[in-house]
């Protein structure tokens, strides 16, 4: 994949003249020396406009300086416009810049102690018998800067003051709207969108396309919480482990890992990583999360006690010491943070129940707690009366057999939730009401509750749709299109790969594949949609009941005319293609309108399998299955069937099922 992470190049332009009267083309310096060192690196080089005035710096200057992934500077001559634009970057960034020179036995003092590389000019040109190595070492350089903890203080500025922290760009916007601002703006706006869709495999695509490891770093820690929201705590792990490593301080972040582990079972981990934040932090919201690992470790306990379908208020004595110990730890946590009313109504509601089901009084301040939460949560509304608040109130009054202020609570609660389409909110709160029936607290208003929650709950379901059923099983299928019989065959350009005689044999084999994992109706298909095995696996799930999810690289007219009608003279299939689209059980996507276009350098084809991939693998690797058609050479280009075969190896070190057409 082609890097979309810029290192902006601060250096003179054209050709100019050293203290000597040598004259330098420092074009050539950059094409053939600063460039491709760059690339190398993995990053896209780039340099601004030359037409630029001495002693003003234009406004995308500002905006390179400030939120280009790299900086490389050439300090060979003592260009006042160079000097000027490295202290900037120093003043907004704390690293991540390589300075360069030639001709000078060394830079003066003020930045000593910086990462530098020289190379060498033999009459003011590059020396041929070191450039090589010396580009080499320019890009040693980078990747070493680019490998350093996030936290290291490069910058001469960051280094004298400690307590200096850089800038948030996005308060940092630079002069009038721009292409620059545009995108990144439209970019956000994506990522709002898949996160509304809960779609974090859409986010975590857009999250390998941004200009600097800032906004990665923003877009992976967003793609784990909607992870989580989706109830997929190992994936969620693995993605906030990656924005760990852009940023291991972040405190969300660490947050977020926490809540990952309790979800995956590993509550030990989970209290401990979240013990050592809130030892530094001595927040509320950390003393929180520490205390929902121990809410959650109960509930999974009491969710398997072999006696809860039989007796719950029995079994939930068994697991009444964990329920007073998440009690206390929202205790804490409210005494911690008493303007929040989340861990208050917790350390409430989990020491009343505790109360219900030992039959004795906690040595919690209930009733103080009590009070509390009823102040912040009225506070909350008034300021802006929002579902949760308005749920806190309503649980608070249920705890307290206030059955009409419960209920009105309630009501209004659910009419926001329809309003936000908020089903997330709703089903927190069903599964909360859920417990307390079961336990026989206060059933009567519980009951009525569970009632408003549901039928908001199926207003949702009106308006939106009914949520699509989770698929037990994922199948992700990737192959090679038809051959094109004017480009492979005996005596063409290119060899045979699938031709047309193995049709009837290649879908018998897919269809096999299909069986031996045991997909069936209800599972889910994912494809590209082009011509050849694409649609012969789409073809196959809908003989099965299985739903299929085509995910078009490019608009559908360019898609077809690229991938499905350029080798079709019977129309066979076009005509498939319509079928499978038109078929209830599909739903079609189209990459550009999901995603926005793709970035420039970035091939489609390569794009639309990460896309495929990430969405499979969001819902559970245990779940997910990989069947390829493919003779084991390399494609045509970036983005075909190895390709996948390669992500699909690296990213689960699994072997997908492969078919070879040459063997059928």
């Amino acid at each position: 994949m082609s890097s979309t992470r810029r290192a902006f190049v601060i250096m003179p332009f054209g050709k100019k003249k050293a203290a000597d009267g040598t004259n330098i083309d420092f074009d050539t310096v950059y094409k053939e020396f600063l460039a491709p060192a760059i690339t190398a690196a993995g990053l896209a080089p780039h340099r601004a406009d030359a037409d630029r005035r001495g002693g003003s710096i234009h406004l995308d200057m500002f905006q390179d300086l400030l939120l280009a992934e790299f900086v490389v500077a050439d300090l060979t001559l003592d260009n006042p416009n160079v000097w000027y634009e490295i202290g900037v970057r120093h003043a907004l960034r704390a690293g991540a810049t390589v300075l360069t020179y030639a001709l000078r036995d060394r830079l003066p003092f003020d930045i000593a102690g910086q990462r530098m590389q020289r190379y060498t000019l033999k009459e003011g040109k590059l020396d041929p018998d070191l450039v090589e190595a010396e580009r080499a070492a320019l890009t040693e350089a980078i990747d070493a800067m680019l490998g350093a903890w996030r936290g290291r203080r490069a910058s001469p500025v960051y280094q004298q003051l400690p307590s200096l922290r850089e800038p948030d760009w996005k308060t940092l916007k630079v002069g009038d709207v721009n292409e620059f601002w545009q995108g990144l703006e439209a970019w956000q706006s994506r990522v709002k969108v898949a996160l509304q869709k809960q779609r974090p495999g859409d986010i975590l695509v857009l999250a390998e396309e941004t200009p600097n490891s800032v906004l990665e770093f923003e877009a992976l820690r967003t793609a784990a919480r909607t992870l989580l929201r989706l109830n997929r705590p190992r994936y969620a792990l693995s993605v906030i482990e990656r924005a760990r490593q852009l940023d291991p301080e972040d405190v969300e972040a660490r947050q977020v890992e926490g809540i990952a582990l309790g979800r995956a079972g590993r509550y030990a981990e989970a209290r401990e990583a979240l013990r050592r934040l809130a030892d530094e932090r001595k927040d509320g919201e950390t003393l929180g999360l520490l205390a929902r690992t121990w809410k959650d470790e109960c509930k999974q306990i009491w969710n398997t006690h072999p006696q809860r379908k039989l007796d719950a208020l029995v079994s939930a004595r068994d697991i009444a010491g964990i329920l007073q110990s998440a009690a206390s730890a929202y205790a804490a946590a409210f005494r911690a943070a008493p303007g929040d009313h989340y861990p208050g109504i917790n350390a409430l509601t989990m020491g009343r129940l505790w109360e219900h089901i030992t039959g004795r009084t906690s040595k919690l301040p209930l009733s103080l707690i009590a009070a509390g939460v009823g102040w912040t949560a009225d506070t909350a509304i008034a300021r802006n009366k929002d579902y949760w608040a308005l749920a806190t109130r309503a649980e608070l009054a249920l705890l307290e057999d206030r059955k009409d202020d419960a209920l009105d609570d309630y009501s209004e609660a659910a009419a926001i939730a329809v309003d936000n389409r908020d089903r997330f909110a709703l089903d927190s709160s069903s599964q909360q009401l859920d417990i307390l029936g079961e336990l026989k607290f206060h059933s009567e208003i519980v009951a009525e509750a569970a009632r408003m929650i549901d039928s908001a709950e199926q207003q949702l379901d009106r308006l939106l749709g009914e949520p699509a059923k989770e698929p037990a099983h994922v199948v992700v299928f990737s192959g090679h299109m038809i051959d094109d019989p004017e480009v492979r065959g005996e005596g063409k350009e290119k060899p045979p790969r699938f031709p047309s005689a193995k049709i009837d044999a290649v879908a018998a084999r897919i269809g096999a594949a299909l069986d031996e994992i045991r997909a069936g109706a209800g599972d889910l298909g994912l494809c590209g949609g082009a011509s050849g095995g694409d649609l012969l696996f789409a073809e196959a799930c809908l003989e099965r009941g299985i739903r299929v999810e085509l995910r078009l690289a490019r608009a559908e007219n360019a898609f077809l005319a690229e991938s499905v009608t350029f080798a079709d003279p019977d129309h066979r299939w076009e005509r498939s293609f319509a079928r499978v689209k038109e078929n209830p059980m599909t739903t079609v996507l189209v990459m550009p309108e999901e995603l926005g276009p793709a970035p420039k350098g970035v091939s489609v084809h390569d794009r639309c399998n990460r896309w495929i991939l990430y969405t499979a693998l969001s819902q559970g690797l245990l779940r997910t299955s990989f069947i390829t058609l493919w003779n084991g050479e390399p494609g045509d280009g970036p983005g075909g069937t190895r390709n996948m075969v390669e992500l699909v190896r690296k990213l689960t070190g699994r072997q997908p099922i492969i078919i070879d057409p040459a063997t059928l």
